[in-house]
């Protein structure tokens, strides 16, 4: 009985990591580094995370857990509460509706989808911010933050699956 219990426990430990690392990644985004002029085009890490995770395991980030994930990055960037979860459920829902033509794929193939998939997330973000704010915010940063994360995406990814292949073989 007592090792059933801790193989379920072993098994919903190792579910919760991709909403862990998506956290992390989150919080990862709004730490300050003393970089002037580098928090307008901080990487989109948690677009890059919930892509991911919705190509190889969206059973372990279910929508309630990305919403969350926004919400918390919200409140820790002082952006408008709910405008990330917005647009990470909406990543999630597009890449989950072509999740059968990305999964399997080579990495370049993954990497131009996500090409496809970010300008529209940093967009879809840009647009809430000036609704929330009612006026046109600057959108000089979203080029610089768009290069960014793409950039990144080959880095973290890889990180990612070395931990998907790690922690979630059994989970």
């Amino acid at each position: 009985m007592t090792l059933d219990f801790w193989h379920r426990f072993d098994r919903a430990v190792r579910g919760l990591t991709p909403l862990a690392l998506t956290l992390l990644l989150a919080l990862l985004s709004v730490v300050p580094l003393r970089i002037p002029g580098f928090a307008p085009i901080t990487p989109a890490l948690t677009v890059i995370a919930v892509y991911y995770w919705s190509i190889y395991r969206p059973d372990l980030l279910p929508l309630i857990a990305i919403f969350l994930v926004g919400i918390f990055q919200d409140a820790l960037g002082g952006t408008p509460l709910g405008s990330s979860s917005l647009v990470l459920l909406l990543v999630q829902a597009v890449v989950v509706a072509q999740r059968r033509f990305f999964h399997g794929k080579t990495f370049l193939v993954e990497w131009w989808g996500f090409m496809l998939v970010a300008p529209g997330a940093l967009l879809a973000g840009w647009i809430l911010a000036s609704l929330y704010f009612g006026a046109v915010v600057t959108p000089k940063p979203l080029g610089f933050q768009l290069l960014l994360t793409i950039a990144l995406y080959p880095c973290l990814t890889w990180l990612l699956a070395r931990v998907q292949q790690r922690l979630l073989q059994h989970a």
